[in-house]
This record gives structure tokens, C-alpha cells and sequence, in this order.
């Protein structure tokens, strides 16, 4: 027992020794960064440029916004990966994601965006339960394959708040736009094929009918815009990076099968027609 305990004791100290040289080489990094970023400062009329230019990239545009209802309105704004170029753009930021602990079936977490030149920071600190929900209740993760997606998706939410946290919001604004404009120029395809591809889509990865979708837009396909097609990539993108569901857009209709649907006056009808063909024959056999 006490070697057990000695055991113990040591293992908890190399533990406590290893978190020790890594928070001071975390903290000698950064100061190293803060030096750098000090001595050679951002410019910010080049910075705001490669920022447009990156939008200007279709790849991006199309991943840059998302969109989800709330409250019996719309919800939209830069998705992660846009906030992940504007970073990566404007310079001189450290950003990340950190798992402080994990215990107890849940993961403590740590996002950050910190402007090395102006030390400005922005922390989100948060729980992620190792938990997924479905329609049949809460299914415990118990695969790391499972958790690590989970907390990667939980805390990609954190750390684009934090990015938006530190980017000036005017060229945040410039951003969007520019992003906007990229997705409604340079289309090749007719509209009508770009329709039929995206309502492809929809039907094949999430089991979205047309039919949902026109009376999502509020018209027939034949008369989408590319306003609309862009609305549509944006909730896509929602629904593919697990911010919204489905039935938070569409309406749709649970299938019956045609043995379940019974008709309520059946029996009456057939009541009916028994006694309208009694009477036909008792007047035939009368004559």
C-alpha cells in the first residue's frame, strides 16, 4: 500500500513538473511573439487588402456565412472560416483551442483570439459534455474519435467569437460584403442547373425535398435568384457544420404509407351502395 501511494505521489508530481514547463514555455512564446509583433507592426491598408482578395475566392465565399432562425427570424453572420482568414490576413493574432481537462463524461475548454500589437484578448471558457443529442434521447461518446469532434466543433463556435471579438467590425462589414458579391458574379451554369444541382444535394445528404425548399423561398425553382441560391449555401453550410437543423427551415411532411390512410365515411359510402344496389334489383325482379 504505501509503495502504492509513493507510486502515486510521484506520478502526480512529474504531472504537475511537465504542466509547469509547458505553461512557462507557452508563456516565453508568447512574450517572443509579442516582441516580434512590436517590431515589425501590421499594415493595415495591405492587411485589409488581402483580406478582400482572399474573399474574392469563390471556395472561400461560399463557406463564409451561416444562417439560422431564432425567435421567427433569420440569424447570420461570418462563419468560422471567414474569421479564420480574416485572422490569418490582418496578422500579428494568436488564436486556438485548448482542452483544460476532462472528467467526469464532460471536457473543459479554453478558445482564444489575442492581437499580439494591441494585446487585446478574447477568452471563452466552456464545458462540452460528451453527450450527442438525438431524436431518441442523449447517446453518452465513449470513442476519442467522437469526443474530439465534438469538442472541435463546440470550440470552433468559441473561437470564431473571439476572432470577431478583436477584427475591427468595418472590416468585418467589407468582408461580408465582398464575399456576398463574390457568390452572386461569376456563375458559368445557368441558374436552373445550379438549382437542380443544390436541390440534389439537399435531397441526398439531409432528405430535403424541392417542394421544401420552393416553399422555403417562397417560389417555384424556375424563378430562384442567385440571392436565393446564396441563402441556400449559407444554410447548407448550417446544416453541414451541425449549427442548425433541418426542421428549423423546412416543413416537412411525414411520409404515410397508402395501407394507413383510411377513409372515415367509408363505411357509410359502402352502406349506401349495398342499399342503392338491393333497390336496383328488387325493381328488376318486381318488373
Amino acid at each position: 500500500m504505501n509503495e502504492m501511494m509513493v507510486q502515486n505521489g510521484s506520478s502526480l508530481s512529474e504531472r504537475r513538473t511537465q504542466t509547469e514547463m509547458m505553461v512557462s514555455r507557452q508563456a516565453q512564446e508568447v512574450q517572443a511573439a509579442m516582441v516580434i509583433a512590436k517590431r515589425f507592426p501590421r499594415d493595415e491598408v495591405d492587411s485589409y487588402n488581402r483580406i478582400m482578395n482572399s474573399c474574392k475566392r469563390k471556395s472561400l465565399a461560399e463557406a463564409a456565412m451561416y444562417e439560422y432562425p431564432r425567435g421567427g427570424q433569420k440569424v447570420t453572420g461570418p462563419s468560422i472560416r471567414l474569421a479564420e482568414a480574416m485572422a490569418q490576413n490582418w496578422g500579428n493574432i494568436d488564436l486556438g483551442i485548448i482542452e483544460l481537462e476532462q472528467k467526469n463524461g464532460e471536457s473543459q475548454v479554453m478558445a482564444y483570439a489575442w492581437d499580439l500589437e494591441t494585446n487585446t484578448r478574447q477568452t471563452k471558457i466552456f464545458s462540452v459534455p460528451h453527450v450527442r443529442g438525438t431524436k431518441k434521447g442523449n447517446v453518452p461518446l465513449t470513442d476519442p474519435r467522437d469526443i474530439y469532434e465534438m469538442v472541435a466543433n463546440q470550440g470552433a463556435r468559441r473561437l470564431r467569437a473571439c476572432i470577431l471579438g478583436i477584427i475591427p467590425g468595418d472590416v468585418q462589414e467589407a468582408a461580408i460584403k465582398q464575399c456576398e458579391e463574390t457568390m452572386a458574379s461569376g456563375e458559368k451554369k445557368p441558374i436552373i442547373d445550379i438549382v437542380r444541382e443544390m436541390a440534389a444535394i439537399f435531397q441526398n445528404e439531409f432528405g430535403v425535398p424541392l417542394e421544401a425548399i420552393e416553399k422555403y423561398i417562397g417560389c417555384k425553382s424556375e424563378a430562384f435568384s442567385m440571392n436565393d441560391l446564396v441563402r441556400l449555401k449559407k444554410i447548407y453550410r448550417s446544416l453541414h457544420d451541425g449549427m442548425a437543423k433541418r426542421e428549423d427551415y423546412f416543413e416537412l411532411a411525414v411520409p404515410v404509407e397508402s395501407s394507413e390512410v383510411t377513409d372515415p365515411f367509408a363505411t357509410e359510402k359502402n352502406a349506401e351502395k349495398e342499399e342503392k344496389t338491393g333497390a336496383e334489383k328488387d325493381t328488376v325482379e318486381s318488373e
